[in-house]
Parts: C-alpha cells; sequence; structure tokens
C-alpha cells in the first residue's frame, strides 16, 4: 500500500515507543535486547520533539516535490513515483548534506557516527510485506497512523467542507 504516516499530536504522550521501534527496526539484530548494545547504535527515522505545549514525532513527510530529491548532487536520494517514499542509497551519498539544508522541516539528518544522513523510509520493506511501519505499530494511543494517500486526501476534503458548513450556519445566526 502506497501511504502516508498521519500524526495526531492530540494523542501523543511523548513515550517514544516510536523512537525505540524504528531503531529496532533499523538496527542489525531486530531485537531491543540486542539492539541496545550495537555500536554504532542503530538509527532512528523519527523523533520526539517536545514543544511548549505539546509533544509530537517528527519524520520525514515525503513531500510531493521534495527538495531535498532536488538538491542531491549525486542522486542518493531516489523515489519510485511520487507517491513512492523517499529513500536513501548510501553507497551514492558523499556526505554534501545538502538535504540536510533543504528540507523545509528539518527531518533529515546527519548520523556522525555512520558518517551518513538519516530520514523516515516508512519502513518501505515492512510496507511491501503487507506490514505497518515500525512506529507506528509500536503507538498504543493512536497518534500514528499509516492510511492510503487517497483516504487522507478525502478526510481533508470532508474536514474542510463541514468548516464551510459550520461557518455559513453561524453567519445565518
Amino acid at each position: 500500500m502506497k501511504g502516508i504516516i498521519v500524526v495526531k499530536v492530540d494523542r501523543c504522550l511523548g513515550c517514544k515507543s516510536c523512537e525505540i521501534a524504528c531503531a529496532v527496526e533499523r538496527s542489525r539484530s531486530k531485537v531491543l535486547s540486542e539492539a541496545i548494545h550495537e555500536h554504532p547504535a542503530p538509527p532512528k527515522g523519527i523523533w520526539v520533539e517536545k514543544g511548549n505545549t505539546f509533544v509530537t514525532p517528527l519524520q520525514c513527510r515525503q513531500c510531493e516535490d521534495a527538495p531535498c530529491l532536488t538538491v542531491c548532487p549525486t542522486h542518493a536520494l531516489h523515489r519510485d513515483d511520487r507517491q513512492s517514499p523517499v529513500l536513501i542509497d548510501g553507497g551514492l551519498c558523499v556526505g554534501c548534506q545538502l538535504c540536510v539544508l533543504a528540507c523545509p522541516f528539518g527531518v533529515i539528518r546527519m548520523d556522525d557516527d555512520l558518517h551518513a544522513i538519516i530520514k523516515c523510509d516508512q519502513c518501505s520493506q515492512r510496507v511491501s510485506d503487507g506490514e505497518t511501519p515500525a512506529c507506528v505499530a509500536s503507538c498504543l494511543t493512536g497518534a500514528l497512523e499509516f492510511k492510503r494517500i487517497e483516504d487522507v486526501l478525502q478526510e481533508k476534503k470532508e474536514a474542510y467542507l463541514l468548516t464551510i458548513e459550520r461557518s455559513a450556519e453561524t453567519r445565518e445566526l
């Protein structure tokens, strides 16, 4: 399924289970008790950030017109089509960090231990195997959901129409 990870900020408790699940999924062992002893530490593609009034998981938004793709001089960042996740070919990455600078959300980072960039790839292997991304599967509060792009667009359209209807009702009063 081609989809996107949707964040519901009001449901996030900041427990960081998504961070742990992501790191374990990217580890060599795929087992938490072993992954915590790996060196370098397994990279994670999601970070839980604390704001003034809320906490939120941050990960690649898989932009339709992804600026990171445009600036990558070696095409280490690539995707199959506009609805596929942006992936990294570590063998092509030269560590110039232009993608880090170009990302409008600040979710591409340089891992100094690995000497490579890291970002969310939506657990593309898990998804192709019919599973949900590790962060979504680990989120007990439902703050992270993996949805078909078409469904997300339909939900946004319905929410927009509801807002217009409520606005019209308010004016009539």
